[in-house]
This record gives structure tokens, sequence and C-alpha cells, in this order.
């Protein structure tokens, strides 16, 4: 009866799971802080794939840890950088079954570790990143990408993203705009995964925790200048944003389980706490009913398959 009454049902083709890939050979990377998620080799990162297409997950969401770094994050825009090269081993291996997204940021490749180029004072030049976004988005794109994640937060991205994908015939393309992504103590265990180089904090562009109304207002923004789905990001901190864009929303909703959230539940769980299984489900069913359409979680797999032993 409580089955069949509920209001509020995960599918595995609802999730989405984030995965990390790092330049050069060897072994996976295990990360210390997110136990049981680890930096893929392109080997490993192939088998990782085939296993998330079989159990049915919606797709995946792709970062890469590259080996060296610069100012202006030239890895991101290099055909053989370790992003676009995993995007391609992707869209061959798995782009039939699941739909191959793309993390479009600098955060990854900068030697600074902020998501944008910086100016001559240090700080963040809004305008100048716009660019550097222009030509990540044709890369990724012919490199596979059917969705690019824009989760810099710079003014304007959706819209030069979305010019620069039309007038170069990538029409097909969707876009994903991390439109209420917040300054959040949360991202903490993400830093190591894709080995931030940041010093001090993303407070001037990405938003503050205590402004509610504001997360709705840039994804209504972000809507009008084209984007195809909107995001709530964290997830679980942010719950009445996600209600309220969700509500107001032309576009697909989706919201993203970090980091912090998955390594507290983890470490709780750990710690004989509280019950592993019920609490990651509880957590994701909590942010579908929120009215997220779908969510990236890195128990995506492993959840889809729970789903499918209850359905």
């Amino acid at each position: 009866m409580r089955r069949l009454v509920a209001e509020t049902r995960v599918q595995p083709a609802e999730l989405i799971l984030p995965m990390f890939v790092r330049e050069g050979g060897g072994e996976p990377v295990a990360i210390s802080s997110m136990p049981g998620v680890e930096q893929h080799t392109l080997d490993s990162f192939r088998r990782a794939l085939a296993d998330a297409a079989a159990a049915g997950i919606g797709g995946v969401m792709l970062f890469g840890v590259p080996e060296h770094k610069d100012a202006v994050g030239s890895g991101a825009t290099d055909p053989d950088g370790i992003l676009n090269s995993a995007t391609r081993v992707a869209a061959a291996e798995i782009g039939d079954a699941l739909v191959v997204q793309t993390d479009l940021c600098l955060d990854e490749f900068t030697d600074h570790g902020h998501c944008g180029v910086l100016d001559a004072s240090g700080r963040v030049d809004n305008d100048a990143t716009l660019e550097r976004y222009r030509e990540m988005a044709l890369v990724q794109a012919a490199s596979g990408s059917q969705l690019l994640g824009l989760s810099g937060m710079m003014d304007g991205q959706v819209a030069a993203v979305r010019a620069e994908l039309d007038d170069a015939g990538f029409i097909d393309t969707a876009v994903l705009a991390y439109s209420g992504k917040y300054a959040s103590a949360f991202y903490g265990p993400f830093r190591e995964a894709v080995q931030s180089s940041l010093v001090g904090d993303r407070k001037s562009y990405q938003l503050d925790p205590a402004n509610a109304r504001e997360g709705v207002r840039e994804a209504m923004l972000d809507i009008d200048e084209g984007a195809d789905v909107v995001m709530v990001k964290p997830a679980m901190s942010y719950l009445d944003v996600l209600a309220e864009t969700a509500a107001r929303s032309e576009v697909p909703v989706w919201a993203y389980q970090v980091s912090g959230e998955y390594a507290m539940i983890e470490a709780a769980a750990a710690n004989g706490w509280i019950d592993r299984r019920r609490a990651i489900t509880e957590s994701v069913v909590s942010i579908r009913r929120a009215g997220a359409d779908a969510v990236l979680t890195y128990w995506a797999v492993e959840l889809a398959h729970w789903l499918r032993e209850t359905a």
C-alpha cells in the first residue's frame, strides 16, 4: 500500500553519475574524502562507463584532472587534453546508451584554481572568461559531448555559449546552466577530487547562501538566455531554492548532490551512526520531492541497482 500511494518515485534514468578522469597512466587513484569514488585512468574509465550503462542511469558528467595547469587553463581547449580525450572515449563507448555530459569550467585547468581568467589585479575577468568558455564549448561539442555543464557562474555564459554553438552548427548540443550555484562549504571533497589549486574563495561569482530569491532569478535569466536545463547546487541545503525554481521553470530542473553531502553520509555510515542504504535513498528522494527532474549523485550506479531490486 505504501508503494502504491507513494507521491515521489526515483527511476535509474533520473540519475547522473559525476566521474573524474585523470591524465597519465598507472592505476586509478582513490579520493580519500569520498570513499568509493576515484580518479579514473582511461582504462578504468571504460569499465566504469560500461557499468553505468548496464545500470540504466541517465547520463555521466565528466571532469578532467590534468597533469599540467596554467593561468588560462590551456588544457581545457586542447583537443587531446584529458577531458576532451575522455569525452571521445565516452561518446564511442556509451554515447547511444547514456547522455555524455562535460563540465565546462576552467577551475580544474587553471594554476590559480578559479573558474575564469584573472585580470592584472587578480580578480576574475568575466568577459575574458566568456571567450575561453566559447572556445571550450566548441572543443567539447566536437569531442562528442551531448550536453555542456556551464558551472563557472559567469554573467552571460549561457548566451555566449549558445550563440557560439549555433554559429558553428552544433545546434543539437544542449546547455545545462548551473544557475543556483552557491558559495558552499560542501564542495571540500570535490577540491581533492580535481586536485584544485584554489587559494581563497569564489564568493565574487558564486551565490550567497543567504539568498534564495537570487538563485531563482539566476535560473530565470539563464532560461531567457537559452538554457535547456537549469540546476541548483548543492542540493540538500538548498531544497527551498530547488522547489521554487521547479515551480517557475519551463525547462527541466536538476540538482547536484555534491561531494560534501556524499562524504557526510559515508562518514556517518562508516561510524555506524546511520543506516547507509536508507540514508542514501532518503536523501535522493528528498531532492526529487523538492522538484528535481534529475539528480547528479555519486551513488547513481549503486542506487540504480537498488531501485531495480525493489521494482
